[in-house]
């Protein structure tokens, strides 16, 4: 059986394709709060993440916190707070009352348009360090941490043996590599696939690039995986430079200039 954590990407990432299919505008019109979210024990919906540059963040929540009402509306599911957020519209008001330290709090959130699944990643990771990874594993061509790639280019991509988008994906990867490795990049795939299915997938379809397996998943949690493939491009300092989800072969230009610019620049102290 998959692990959980599989069985929920492979969920949520047809979910987004098929969203993406439609009409992507209309999603950019909903009203946006901006946290992750799980329901504890004690009741209401703990915030696991705060993106910064949300409205959340800009309202004052915090990581921990426990969310109980909007307005009047008690929640106790994030299914309650999406439906409740979504009944407003943009520039709305509300008032957020949360649990933190024990003691109740209101806070005033001014509500957003929700920002694309990549404006989303990007306003999270973009500026700022790539987190390290944890529990990963090499096949081939590619080391256990980040840390080793330090002053090197790295297009860091997430991708499994399942995903149909993937594989369209993988012959520009490799040709990335073919062209600039002995520039300074570095192409590392990632999946949460076994070892030995990876290893097999990745020969058959002619992967020429690095390849690490993450079966615990917990990089592709602090990476915030959540669709496949997702692409992180990573500078010589070790900062996430763009965050790229799902393929669109039209954007392979950009992405390639951008590489380009980035193994131009100086190398990290």
């Amino acid at each position: 059986m998959l692990p959980r954590f599989r069985v929920a990407l492979a969920a949520v990432a047809l979910a987004w394709t098929v969203a993406n299919a439609g009409d992507a505008s209309a999603e950019t019109r909903r009203a946006w709060l901006g946290i992750g979210m799980e329901a504890p024990r004690e009741g209401g919906v703990r915030v696991n993440k705060v993106i910064p540059g949300s409205p959340a963040q800009k309202g004052g929540l915090r990581d921990g916190d426990r969310l109980v009402r909007i307005d009047t509306a008690k929640v106790s599911s994030p299914d309650d707070v999406q439906r409740v957020v979504g009944s407003h519209t943009t520039s709305d008001v509300v008032n957020v009352t949360v649990v933190r330290d024990g003691a109740e709090t209101t806070l005033r959130v001014t509500l957003a348009p929700r920002p694309s699944a990549d404006d989303q990643k990007r306003m999270e990771f973009v500026g700022k360090p790539a987190p390290v990874w944890s529990g990963v594993e090499p096949v081939k061509g590619a080391p256990k941490d980040l840390g080793a790639l330090r002053g090197r280019v790295v297009v860091l991509d997430f991708w499994a043996t399942w995903c149909g988008a993937c594989r369209y994906m993988a012959p520009t990867l490799s040709a990335w590599q073919a062209r600039y490795g002995a520039q300074g990049l570095s192409v590392i795939g990632m999946t949460t696939d076994g070892r030995d299915e990876a290893a097999v997938f990745a020969e058959r379809t002619n992967m020429r690039f690095g390849i690490t397996v993450d079966e615990s998943a917990a990089t592709h949690r602090a990476y915030g995986i959540s669709a496949l493939p997702t692409l992180f491009i990573i500078d010589k300092r070790g900062v996430v430079r763009e965050v790229v989800t799902g393929y669109d072969a039209s954007h392979e230009a950009q992405l390639d200039a951008l590489v380009r610019t980035l193994l131009a620049e100086p190398a990290a102290p």
